[in-house]
């Protein structure tokens, strides 16, 4: 394979299975995409935003050794249907736990979580406040776990939590890869100066909180919108 198509390959490869077990008949996950495709798009374009941004100081930046050359801006198209594809897996992910799993074995121990995440996220962003992905990303994470926690009583937060621990089996194959694990150069770098240099093999540890907020905001949107559905009287339903 060319190399230039191996971001590519790898967001072809992490969406493929879940896409085709959307069809599944006792489960089907593409009745539900009039809410999954606008609870991936709308985050999308933040972190699209974002990521130009980031880009643009020199934050992360991109290999193009591995990516087609094709961009829109200063992000390359491959980085634009990861913002697609890791989203619809982790969807699916959600709803297919949903069918599988009936009991929400995190319910317990949600609120006891959050509050963890929040205080633990607050205090390091706070202290790296200087460096620009760690304390953007913690500092967005924290808030978000709050207003969701707090604020809406989102019921979805304890599913997610358990969707994200398995979520993170194929996040470090991807992401490693897509840090340089398995491959002779990274297809993402980093620089250290806006990060806390912790890496999780390859990976570095503020990739792991990225990856969560972006797709608890999937998740926040995707149940919001289907219970807004479920709620409304039939052909009245509209979004506010």
């Amino acid at each position: 394979m060319n190399q230039k198509y191996l971001y590519l390959a790898i967001n072809f490869f992490s969406v493929i299975v879940p896409f085709l077990a959307s069809f599944y008949p006792k489960a089907p996950f593409f009745q539900k995409w009039r809410y999954v495709f606008p609870a991936i798009f709308f985050p999308g374009l933040f972190f699209l935003v974002w990521d130009e941004f980031f880009t643009s100081i020199g934050v992360w930046g991109f290999n193009d050794r591995y990516v087609t050359g094709l961009a829109l801006g200063h992000i390359p198209l491959e980085e634009i249907l990861f913002f697609i594809c890791m989203p619809y897996a982790c969807v699916f992910t959600f709803f297919a736990l949903e069918q599988l799993v009936a009991k929400d074995y995190l319910k317990p121990y949600h609120r006891s979580i959050s509050l963890f995440l929040i205080v633990a996220l607050l205090i390091i962003g706070m202290i790296y406040i200087q460096r620009a992905y760690t304390a953007t990303t913690f500092l967005l994470l924290a808030a978000f776990i709050a207003v969701e926690e707090y604020y809406r009583k989102a019921e979805y937060i304890s599913r997610f939590y358990l969707t994200y621990l398995i979520i993170l089996i194929p996040f470090f194959i991807v992401n490693g890869i897509l840090t340089g694990s398995f491959i002779e150069e990274e297809v993402v770098w980093y620089n250290n100066e806006h990060n806390l240099g912790l890496r999780l093999g390859t990976i570095p540890i503020e990739d792991a909180f990225y990856g969560m907020l972006l797709l608890m905001m999937n998740v926040s949107l995707f149940t919001h919108l289907e219970k807004k559905v479920l709620k409304a009287p039939e052909g009245q339903f509209k979004l506010q």
